[in-house]
């Protein structure tokens, strides 16, 4: 069941969903490379933790770290690590946040100094596709519409779509119902209604959608 939030809830939502985008956006400035992933896992768990909120992904199912830290064909979940980070890596960070009983859950992929054009068209498609799925996030719509709006665009460019792992709803817990996959029909799925909060992901790779889960998880 998904479930729907109240105007308070939205609102402590609102407040730890703007508390980690401000982390991200301070970590983002310190991807640079001679930098480690494990530093930067360290400066997001203090960040997090001086403003009052805990770091949600520690200890999360086991998870031992703060942030997930994920470079070049890492897709997603890698770990926190002494890696020194190089010029044309492409470094991808998730982390969430629990501020008042409501999560906070965010990503994001940056590019480290000269890149190749695909690599650089994949990332500047991906973030083209959050932007139509949460288009289609508005009372009247379903489920199906958001995923439908990733791989409609996903597949212009021939790109292959990551479906092992998916968004989901988000609240007082990090995955709620639905999962939202990053494929779907328009029109199917649960009809979108006032109060849902979802974190939308689309993951996209060159070519192939197959992924391969390391023996770390």
């Amino acid at each position: 069941m998904i479930i729907s939030k109240s105007k308070k809830d939205l609102e402590k939502m609102r407040a730890v969903g703007e508390l980690i985008a401000e982390v991200r956006e301070s970590l983002r400035e310190m991807v640079k490379p001679g930098v480690t992933t494990m530093e930067l896992n360290d400066a997001a768990e203090k960040m997090i933790r001086d403003a009052g909120a805990y770091p949600t992904f520690l200890g999360y199912q086991g998870y031992p770290y703060s942030i997930c830290a994920s470079v070049n064909e890492a897709i997603v979940h890698g770990f926190p690590s002494d890696y020194v980070l190089k010029e044309g890596d492409i470094f991808s960070m998730d982390m969430g946040a629990t501020l008042e009983g409501f999560v906070g859950d965010t990503a994001t992929t940056v590019p480290l100094g000269k890149i190749s054009d695909e690599v650089a068209q994949l990332v500047r498609v991906t973030a083209e596709s959050l932007d139509l799925a949460i288009e289609q996030c508005y009372p009247g719509k379903r489920v199906g519409d958001i995923g439908w709006a990733v791989q409609q665009h996903a597949e212009k460019y021939g790109y292959g779509i990551v479906q092992g792992y998916t968004g989901h709803g988000i609240g007082r817990n990090m995955h709620e119902a639905p999962q939202i996959p990053n494929y779907g029909r328009p029109g199917t799925r649960e009809k979108i209604r006032a109060g849902f909060v979802f974190a939308i992901e689309p993951m996209l790779n060159l070519g192939s959608p197959d992924t391969k889960t390391l023996d770390d998880g």
